[in-house]
């Protein structure tokens, strides 16, 4: 019974405010509800995938940056530093100062030993022996630190030296290792003979680790590769 009654008093109410907005404001249209629209927010994009992001492309490709190889024993290492353009000519006598001196410093470190070196232009060659390639990083790391404060306090400068991080390559046969031995030791002869310059045989690089005049004494190898096995390398 109430329920019906509620009903009917509903219905009235609702005719009442019907017939009020008809007299009031004359006939009435149902108008359709308009739906919020949603605007688009443009992000901001950082980096990605669009012309001319990244870092710069540089004229020369650098080294990799791939994984480095791992080793857990004593093993020979080719590792080669290139300096970045700033810096002065390594082949004269105050820059193979500096040189000698981080040697003489960083030569015997952390388990690693570099054996041999050629000093060019722009680059220095060595071959190493390391335990590991932990051992490996950490002394090159040293070693460069120490070259590139001293030829930055040479050169009155500061910050960059090297061009790159360095490059190495492990030395696992004996004929690579004879072949490397032989490259570190004739790189400032070939060099010369591209620019021209004739040396006479027997001749000696006097920035290099076969120079009678050096003053650091660098460790001796210790690695069967490094000490017997490279003499039975092929050429």
């Amino acid at each position: 019974m109430w329920a019906g009654f509620f009903l009917t008093l509903g219905r009235a109410v609702s005719n009442i405010r019907l017939n009020q907005v008809s007299t009031e404001k004359g006939p009435t249209r149902r108008r359709r509800r308009r739906l919020p629209r949603q605007l688009d927010l443009e992000l901001l994009r950082w980096g990605g995938r669009r012309p001319g992001a990244g870092r710069p492309k540089s004229g020369r490709a650098g080294v990799p940056h791939r994984r480095r190889p791992e080793f857990v024993r004593t093993t020979p290492v080719h590792v080669t530093l290139r300096m970045a353009e700033h810096v002065w000519n390594l082949r004269s006598r105050r820059s193979f100062r500096v040189i000698e001196r981080a040697l003489y410093q960083g030569a015997d470190r952390f388990e690693l030993a570099v054996v041999r070196f050629s000093v060019q232009g722009n680059h220095i060659h060595l071959l190493c022996e390391a335990r590991s390639n932990r051992a490996l990083f950490r002394a090159i790391k040293g070693l460069e630190i120490r070259l590139a404060k001293g030829l930055n306090r040479m050169m009155g400068l500061s910050g960059r030296v090297f061009a790159d991080r360095y490059h190495a390559r492990l030395l696992r046969t004996p004929s690579e290792v004879r072949r490397v031995i032989a490259y570190i030791r004739d790189s400032a002869r070939k060099h010369g003979a591209a620019w021209g310059e004739q040396r006479p045989p027997g001749w000696v690089d006097p920035y290099s680790s076969e120079s009678p005049e050096l003053k650091v004494r660098l460790p001796e190898p210790k690695s069967w590769l490094l000490t017997v096995g490279w003499q039975r390398g092929s050429p």
